[in-house]
């Protein structure tokens, strides 16, 4: 029955439909009042969770085009790598045993606006660059071991003390990080830096030549493999995985291709040998994106890769004259490659679904920037997205972050901030540290509103 035929029905009729169209028209507020409240609440939520609650300046960062950043925690100290918990609570890895409280920085948002206002320290004695979340437990690379933690996916703190997993992992000084990485079938991959430049007998003295075979190898430069739920492990030749990889304080897992990836920061110095002048040392060698499979070989200390010759060559340590190969070829190449001394020191894969497709086939490289290209200006100090198909190059990388550093000529002296670790947050947003100012970013893509 429609109100306008009300004159037509007897006045009680009449008087029960007016009330039923009164009491449906009431309802129907109602209902739309709780429909809009919702929705209200709902965009608060978002407004608060959003990847798009970015300061103003973006943290000081040039990003690219349709993304914005915002810093959620800063002046934490040495803050080198970072990972995220399901739950979105953040835990960094700082490189500072002096740390009142411990050496692992535990950080929660506990009033949704996007800043982590509840800092909790904790793991005294572990000083280290590595950090990682898996299966409700935190797992910490320190500089001589790997320690794992309970945790219980509510607390913010570890429910119990840490165990080690793998002991005695030897300290290589200047290269003393520990990166490691997960597999997919109950592994840790871990990385053992080089404790030379390029194994010579007095280290980073011109002319001096290099050992052959060189002692470093046994137990340093490359990738050992453990089991990643085994107490008790220690540091074995027996374990190694690949070699001929000077130091990589950045491995990740890619999900597409099944297999382990690097970026290994080259070797130095070049200029100590005649045949190398300043600027061939400021371009030379090549840091590298590297794909790790069982037995690989990247030729440190014997060979370099060339990126103006596209090829690996020899060490001047041992005869080369920056463009001999001998037998500089047998040993594995590079997926893609990046300038001289920009020092990457994390990758990461991105499985979000947040930022533009084309990122999930790639890789997101962290630089911590140079401090041996001269003559040339230090360079670095920024966050790069190499394009991949599958296992192999598919163009150039580009900076997808910059404005770390602070000043046009950074030297790490200098830079404000040094880019250090990435972690992919719940949301699919990009995490970024850094070591120098101790500060966090997050960078979300603000296109997807």
């Amino acid at each position: 029955m429609g109100v306008g035929k009300l004159s037509m029905l007897p006045v009680d009729e009449s008087r029960a439909v007016a009330t039923y169209n009164r009491v449906m028209a009431r309802a129907s507020a109602a209902v739309l009042v709780s429909i809009l409240a919702g929705c209200t609440a709902l965009l608060a939520a978002r407004q608060f969770s959003s990847p798009t609650v970015c300061d103003p300046d973006n943290g000081g960062l040039t990003l690219t085009a349709g993304f914005c950043a915002a810093v959620v925690a800063d002046a934490l100290g040495p803050a080198r790598h970072i990972t995220v918990a399901p739950n979105g609570d953040l835990y960094v890895e700082l490189h500072d045993n002096r740390a009142p409280g411990g050496s692992v920085m535990a950080l929660r948002d506990t009033d949704g606006d996007g800043r982590f206002d509840m800092q909790q320290r904790f793991g005294a004695g572990l000083a280290g660059t590595a950090i990682a979340w898996r299966n409700n437990q935190l797992y910490v690379g320190a500089d001589t071991k790997i320690v794992r933690f309970q945790m219980d996916g509510v607390a913010l703190l570890p429910i119990g003390p840490p165990e080690v997993i793998v002991d005695d992992l030897p300290n290589a000084g200047g290269h003393s990080a520990k990166s490691f990485a997960f597999g997919e079938q109950g592994e840790i991959y871990v990385h053992v830096g080089a404790p030379t430049n390029n194994c010579q007998a007095r280290d980073r003295v011109a002319g001096v030549p290099g050992r052959r075979p060189c002692s470093d190898l046994a137990l340093a430069a490359g990738i050992w493999k453990y089991e990643a739920d085994r107490v008790g492990q220690s540091h074995s030749a027996d374990n190694r995985f690949a070699t001929g990889i000077r130091h990589t304080v950045g491995v990740a897992w890619n999900t597409t291709t099944h297999s382990l990836w690097a970026v290994q920061n080259g070797r130095d110095q070049l200029d100590l040998w005649p045949a190398f002048d300043g600027t061939k040392n400021a371009e030379l060698p090549a840091e590298e994106l590297q794909e790790i499979k069982q037995g690989a070989d990247f030729g440190w200390p014997y060979c370099y890769f060339d990126p103006l010759l596209n090829r690996r060559v020899v060490a001047p340590e041992y005869g080369g004259d920056g463009r001999a190969v001998a037998d500089c070829a047998k040993y594995t190449n590079p997926v893609a490659t990046f300038p001289a001394h920009y020092a990457p020191l994390d990758v990461l894969f991105y499985t979000g679904t947040q930022f533009p497709a084309q990122y999930r086939e790639g890789a997101f490289v962290a630089f911590h920037g140079s401090w041996n290209r001269s003559p040339l200006p230090q360079a670095g100090y920024n966050v790069m997205f190499q394009p991949l198909n599958h296992d192999a190059s598919a163009g150039t990388a580009h900076v997808f972050a910059d404005g770390f550093a602070g000043t046009p000529r950074p030297s790490p002296g200098n830079a404000q901030h040094r880019p250090v670790g990435l972690a992919q947050g719940p949301d699919g947003s990009l995490y970024v540290s850094d070591d120098s100012g101790g500060r966090i970013w997050r960078i979300s893509y603000a296109g997807m509103w």
